[in-house]
C-alpha cells in the first residue's frame, strides 16, 4: 500500500451452483409470478462470472436464449454483428472494465441501424442513488434495476418491455 493511493484487495470465492434452478422452488416459494419468455433473446452484459452464471440460469429458466458479454465493448461488438432479431433486450451492468455500461449504451443508441439502436437496454447496477438512475436514463437506457436483483422486479420490468 502506498500513502494517498489506497489498497486494493482481491478476494476469490468458489461456490457450487445447482445444475438447474427449479422454477417451482425458487420463484413460487417466494411468491414471484413466473413469466414465460420462450424464444426471446437477451444479451447479458456482466463482468462478474458468478453474477453471469446466476443471471443466465434465471433467464434460461424464464425461457430466454442468453448470450453473455463481459464488458461494454464486447457488448457493442455483439450488437453491431447481430442480425436484426438477435437481441430482444439487453441487461447492462454499469461498472465494467474496458467500456462501462453508460458508454456502451450511448454507442448502441448512436448506431445508424434503426432496429439495433432501439433495442431495450436495462441497467443492472449496485449504483442505486437517484443521480445514478438519472445518468442511466440520460445515457439512453430503457429501465433500471438495482443489485442485488429482486426477481419480481426483474420479471415485472421484462414483462413491461415486451407488452
Amino acid at each position: 500500500s502506498e500513502e494517498g493511493k489506497g489498497t486494493k484487495f482481491t478476494i476469490s470465492f468458489t461456490f457450487r451452483l445447482p445444475d438447474r434452478l427449479s422454477k417451482a422452488e425458487t420463484l413460487s416459494q417466494r411468491g414471484i409470478t413466473w413469466q414465460n419468455f420462450s424464444g426471446r433473446s437477451v444479451l447479458l452484459v456482466e463482468d462478474n462470472e458468478l453474477n453471469q452464471e446466476i443471471a443466465s440460469t434465471i433467464l434460461r429458466e424464464a425461457g430466454f436464449i442468453v448470450d453473455v458479454a463481459a464488458d461494454g465493448a464486447a457488448a457493442l461488438e455483439k450488437v453491431k454483428a447481430s442480425s436484426l432479431k438477435t437481441y430482444d433486450v439487453i441487461l447492462m451492468d454499469i461498472q465494467m472494465p474496458v467500456m462501462d455500461g453508460y458508454e456502451a449504451t450511448r454507442q448502441i443508441r448512436a448506431l445508424d441501424h434503426p432496429v439495433l439502436s432501439k433495442i431495450p437496454i436495462i441497467a443492472v447496477t449496485a449504483n442505486t442513488f437517484d443521480e445514478d438512475k438519472k445518468r442511466a436514463l440520460d445515457a439512453g437506457m430503457s429501465g433500471y434495476l438495482g443489485k442485488p436483483i429482486e426477481l419480481e422486479k426483474l420479471m415485472s420490468t421484462l414483462r413491461d418491455i415486451f407488452h
